[in-house]
């Protein structure tokens, strides 16, 4: 017979051990990831516990009251297929109650959230090479700060299917060693913005979102011109073949690909001006 597990909420003092398990199933989470995802929901981040030792996690963010999007879903390889991870799903799941819900999924995995209600929506493709570029002295190029955040927030809500200013102003902020962001403005309005992250391995870029494929490579150019010689890895949507089409341009192949999945009708988001999506965790 199965121990009893206990939910609780995780505190924002062990989003470094959701974000470590993470890193053990190759999920490959940015250094300097935990405070922004944090401020997205403080309350939307939940652990399982048996005897008080910490067994699984999820993440279950409320953006707003229409919302939310599921990631961390993690057990530890020891209490699996104990029916711990589906006690902790039933829970977060009812913590978002009827909003429209994303995630991302390996394929494997798609036919069970289909039990769920969720269907695919499109094919995210990570791409990942070495960058070969230089910085662009283009002038349209700012770095990413506070006086510019008000315009990429409003930016940033044509992509996703809700606010997330808490989530942006730190994702998005300098103070952060580890990630540089830059927006492309032309005649005093934002045509494109990404942000560039270290991970455990390489660099991801994301989000990447622009206008034209002209901006978004000259976006991409700046973002891996930060890292030259190192590891650069992208999130394409399949549907944006521009965004693949940039990814072959600079070498990137293709190393891991998701699913994603609505439940619900699949926000109507352009997906041709979306370059590379901004996280697997939380959309």
């Amino acid at each position: 017979m199965s121990a009893v597990l206990k939910i609780r909420p995780l505190q924002q003092n062990e989003m470094q051990i959701a974000l470590d398990m993470a890193k053990d199933e190759g999920w490959n989470p940015g250094l300097e990831d935990g405070p922004a995802f944090y401020a997205a929901d403080p309350d939307g981040f939940f652990a399982g516990e048996i005897d008080g030792e910490l067994v699984n996690v999820i993440s279950a963010i409320r953006y707003g009251d229409d919302f939310g999007f599921i990631g961390l879903y993690i057990c530890k390889k020891e209490h699996r297929a104990q029916g711990y991870g589906h006690q902790i799903w039933d829970h977060a799941m009812a913590y978002l109650g009827s909003r429209l819900t994303g995630l991302d999924a390996v394929k494997e995995q798609t036919a069970s959230y289909a039990e769920h209600g969720f269907k695919p929506a499109y094919r995210n493709i990570r791409q990942a090479g070495m960058s070969v570029c230089d910085t662009p002295m283009d002038p349209r190029i700012a770095p990413l700060g506070q006086g510019i955040f008000p315009s990429i927030r409003d930016y940033d809500q044509r992509f996703f299917p809700a606010p997330r200013e808490k989530f942006l102003r730190l994702w998005t902020a300098p103070m952060f060693e580890t990630r540089r962001g830059f927006a492309f403005a032309e005649n005093g309005e934002v045509k494109g913005y990404g942000v560039i992250r270290q991970c455990d391995d390489g660099f991801k870029i994301g989000p990447l979102f622009a206008d034209t494929p002209d901006v978004a490579d000259t976006l991409f150019r700046a973002l891996a011109g930060q890292v030259k010689g190192r590891t650069v890895i992208l999130d394409t949507p399949e549907p944006n073949a521009a965004a693949l089409l940039l990814a072959e341009k600079y070498e990137l192949s293709p190393e891991f690909e998701t699913f994603r999945m609505y439940r619900g009708p699949a926000p109507d988001l352009p997906l041709d001006q979306t370059f590379g999506i901004t996280t697997f965790e939380l959309g």
